[in-house]
């Protein structure tokens, strides 16, 4: 299964930076893999590593978006019917929705960084409706600092960019909750100002 998945990897090489963002378009070609490389491709000189991260983020946002759309059109039953082409089990489908039911619309954000849920966040997002603009602003807002992380780990290791996966998760605590602090406190002060300026 690796090999097939690094083969069509590599065959969305060929289409430059577009070919980033397609490969994460599909859910099942897991970002812990497509990232790293990216960040390989960069070492190797073929990529930049400012727009690798970019189109690697903007795939963060169409690969959720594929499963929000399944959510909204589809509904729980084509979910749990079709969700295992997404690597999405049902027990992650009912932890998602107990995480909405308690968070709201910032799953889109929180539910990103939460072990056995963030594939399947969309989902509930996507059923209940979401606003879809709120949607792709809160993945995107989750997704950047990951895809930093990863892309930047590939591109150090060289050709040792497997070894990426085990060090995000490692230290991955360290590496994103400041990130994920300084976008929460700037998102909260926005809302403020925003309140402040319509009271006045």
């Amino acid at each position: 299964m690796d090999s097939i998945v690094l083969q069509m990897i590599e065959a969305f090489k060929s289409l430059g930076y577009f070919g980033i963002t397609l490969a994460l378009t599909f859910e099942f070609i897991p970002a812990e893999v497509v990232l790293p490389l990216a960040g390989y491709w960069v070492y190797e000189g073929d990529r930049t590593l400012l727009l690798s991260i970019l189109f690697g983020s903007i795939g963060g946002v169409t690969g959720p978006l594929t499963v929000y759309a399944l959510g909204r059109f589809g509904g729980r039953p084509l979910i749990l019917k079709y969700g295992k082409y997404f690597l999405i089990k049902e027990a992650q489908v009912d932890k998602a929705d107990a995480f909405f039911q308690k968070y709201g619309g910032s799953i889109a954000f929180f539910g990103r960084f939460v072990p056995g849920v963030r594939t399947a966040v969309s989902l509930p997002c996507g059923m209940t409706k979401m606003n879809v603009w709120a949607f792709m602003g809160y993945t995107f807002l989750a997704m950047f600092p990951v895809t930093c992380v990863y892309v930047y780990l590939g591109y150090r290791l060289g050709p040792k960019w497997e070894e990426a996966g085990g060090i995000f998760a490692e230290y991955a605590n360290y590496l994103i909750i400041p990130i994920v602090l300084i976008v929460v406190f700037m998102f909260v002060r926005h809302r403020k100002n925003k309140t402040k300026i319509v009271n006045k």
